[in-house]
């Protein structure tokens, strides 16, 4: 009975969330934001007025999100005008695949019409301009959220001490103190690999002689942020742009093998063993948790996916009638530092 109670609150949860993306995402982001800064926020009134270090570590914040966004629009836009300028070389390779495949009895012209008419590309072209009007808001959101959340945490710290039940009270100090960590570990690591990956696609796209070395470099930095999906994008779009540089399909399928193997490389076996046993957590999971907020939150869920995930198993790790839960879902390693 307490299990299907249980079932059935975490549906009704995930539907309320979803229901309410607008309120919770940017307060999921401003949580993270929050983690991640407040060394800095910490440090800083220590020597100064609280109001001045706020200040100072909202646009602290703000440049750092700017630069990041301002480096990745430069690499997306270099590439996205070359990509526009070859639309006739596309369209032929188009028709080449065409005939072919009607050679070999598939219809593409009817899934085309089919699928991919005027009305689907009106929808998705709302649908992308939709995103773009409440980016900003969401950012807005987001940042009333930091600026308040860093002004009450010495003051939630201290009525969570003050809490009548102790038990309760360590399981939030101790939960959010660890969640915090490993946010801060979180980001520098996919940091450094995404630092890695980026070096080693440009290196990679410059030595294979394919335009834009500098731009594919940047673009995988940037989208090895998101788990999975980026990194499949980050190769996806530099063998579009060798379908037309190359002469054979060998050496694009070649250079489509060689990026994915340098994003497997690095994913799967140096950022591991850079992370250590402090992200410990099952590939399942992370799996799911990536899908899973990208149906609720959409990109932005591909993204805080895997923090949302570390901090649920955290929290769980805490108390020993939740403990079984980040025993079964996260690493062996992580889990015997957590209980010593």
């Amino acid at each position: 009975m307490k299990f299907a109670v249980g079932i059935i609150a975490v549906v009704l949860l995930a539907a309320a969330v979803r229901q309410a993306t607008a309120v919770f995402a940017p307060l999921a982001l401003a949580l993270f934001i929050i983690a991640i800064v407040w060394p800095l926020q910490s440090r800083l009134q220590a020597k100064m007025p609280k109001l001045l270090a706020l200040a100072l570590t909202i646009v602290v914040t703000i440049v750092v999100c700017l630069a990041f966004a301002s480096l990745a629009a430069w690499g997306f836009g270099r590439v996205g005008r070359s990509l526009m300028a070859d639309t006739v070389r596309y369209q032929a390779l188009y028709g080449a695949m065409v005939t072919w495949l009607d050679g070999h009895g598939v219809s593409v012209a009817g899934l085309w019409a089919e699928h991919f008419n005027v009305t689907w590309l009106m929808r998705t072209t709302q649908f992308v301009t939709g995103r773009v009007n409440t980016t900003l808001s969401f950012w807005v959101i987001a940042l009333v959220y930091v600026v308040l959340g860093l002004l009450e945490v010495e003051d939630a710290r201290r009525r969570i001490e003050t809490l009548g039940k102790p038990e309760v009270a360590r399981v939030l100090l101790d939960g959010s103190a660890a969640t915090a960590a490993k946010f801060r570990k979180y980001l520098l690591v996919r940091t450094q690999m995404s630092a890695i990956t980026g070096l080693l696609v440009g290196v990679f796209a410059w030595i294979t002689g394919l335009p834009f070395a500098m731009e594919w470099g940047v673009i995988a930095f940037a989208l090895n942020y998101i788990p999975f999906i980026g990194p499949f994008i980050a190769t996806l779009f530099p063998t579009l742009l060798a379908m037309t540089q190359f002469e054979s399909w060998q050496a694009v399928l070649a250079l489509f093998a060689c990026l994915n193997i340098i994003q497997f490389v690095v994913g799967s076996y140096v950022e591991p063993r850079v992370a250590g046993s402090m992200l410990a957590i099952s590939p399942l999971v992370v799996l799911f948790a990536i899908f899973f907020w990208t149906f609720q939150w959409g990109l932005f869920g591909t993204f805080i996916g895997v923090p949302i995930a570390l901090a649920i198993l955290t929290f769980c790790a805490q108390h020993p009638s939740s403990r079984w839960i980040a025993d079964l879902l996260g690493g062996s390693k992580q889990l015997s530092v957590e209980k010593s």
